[in-house]
């Protein structure tokens, strides 16, 4: 099969969307499949297999770290001479809207992939009036796609109540040989814990930005004296929570990835995660495949993964006096974190992306043969 995809972010950036697509693109090019990529401009070249096609991009004025190519930007010909059998939109917003509109010209089967809940996040950036707005926008794009994708239950009946049309299921998977408790260094727990391998060890990673509410944890560290906190990750954010953890047990690293990154899971204790608006949460299945317990709001699509005191505990969103409760059951009770961590290690290893994409291209082929039917002549 051959297949344009257009998103909005790609590599250098560093976030759950591009982990997702690098692990999309090395599976077709390891099944045969042909692929180009259209992107902003700043990254690679080719990734796998698949070209790169980079276009001029230019800093979202409410998201700076977030650049956008203009809708208006020429693919055209580059779609045509490429000849897919489908157009996939990942997160469309803008260059999406670009790669919708090529679709359509040359009259071909067009997916869509919800990725972000911006809608949710306009709140979390002091923007709440804008919400209702940003989901006539996006409800807008993606009903004029022949298939949407959610990547968990809770977001495609969140899309559905929205008005979205024709949503499917394309979970998100993880490499459970790499992120993996045999990972686990005395050496990473030294670095990760600032010099106190024996204290508790809780984890973040992820995007350091406001919407992320990173912030809550300052509470857990001033409830849990005795625990400290490694923050793995960069973003806008980071300056101003830098200051605010001064005072505490916490260690920044910036990105870590690779087997780096995988070190760091399994050298920690508990794996703790604020943000209530993701739509499914790459980096918590990553944590439950190194062999540990989740603390998580009940909300988004990590309500798809983490099961309430069996793999962790779901805290109510943005509560911190909820969640310190619930790290607090962790910390002090290592039974029950031992118990946690074998049944997290479980339910990862059911989750392979191969399985995922399996499922993703299943979709891909009934939605060719439909549009193939659909052609002249076809018999």
């Amino acid at each position: 099969m051959r297949i344009a995809i257009f998103t909005e972010t790609f590599l250098p950036k560093v976030d759950g969307i591009v982990n997702t697509i690098c692990h999309l693109l090395n599976y077709l090019a390891e099944h045969g499949h042909v692929s180009i990529l259209f992107a902003p401009e700043g990254g690679l070249q080719q990734y796998a297999e698949t070209p790169i096609v980079g276009l001029p991009a230019y800093p979202f004025p409410l998201y700076p770290e977030f650049k956008l190519v203009p809708p208006w930007v020429a693919v055209q010909s580059q779609l045509t001479r490429f000849q897919p059998d489908l157009v996939l939109l990942i997160n469309p917003a803008s260059l999406g809207v670009a790669g919708l509109l090529a679709a359509r010209h040359a009259d071909l089967p067009i997916a869509a992939s919800y990725n972000t809940d911006i809608p949710g996040y306009t709140e979390q950036w002091g923007f709440g009036y804008l919400k209702e707005l940003a989901w006539t926008y996006f409800r807008w794009i993606h009903n004029q796609a022949d298939l949407n994708f959610a990547p968990s239950q809770f977001t495609l009946q969140s899309l559905r109540s929205q008005g979205f049309h024709r949503v499917r299921l394309w979970s998100r998977g993880v490499d459970a040989q790499r992120f993996h408790p045999s990972m686990a260094s005395m050496q990473w727990r030294e670095k990760l814990s600032g010099g106190y391998p024996n204290a508790p060890l809780l984890l973040y990673v992820g995007r350091l930005a406001r919407e992320k509410r990173v912030d809550m944890l300052r509470l857990v560290l001033a409830t849990i004296p005795e625990a400290h906190l490694a923050i793995v990750g960069d973003g806008p954010a980071r300056p101003q929570l830098e200051a605010q953890f001064a005072s505490t047990h916490t260690v920044f690293t910036g990105y870590l990835k690779g087997d780096d990154l995988a070190h760091a899971y399994a050298s920690a204790d508990i794996f703790t995660f604020p943000s209530a608006n993701e739509t499914f949460g790459n980096v918590v299945l990553e944590a439950m495949a190194s062999g540990l317990p989740v603390v998580a709001p009940n909300s988004g699509g990590v309500t798809d993964i983490v099961q309430h005191q069996k793999t962790g505990f779901l805290f109510l969103p943005n509560n911190a006096e909820d969640m310190v409760q619930a790290v607090q059951k962790l910390v002090h009770n290592p039974v029950l974190r031992s118990q946690m961590k074998r049944n997290s290690r479980s339910l990862a290893e059911q989750r392979s992306w191969e399985v995922i994409f399996d499922q993703m291209l299943a979709h891909f082929e009934t939605l060719r043969a439909t549009d193939q039917a659909r052609q002249p002549g076809y018999p």
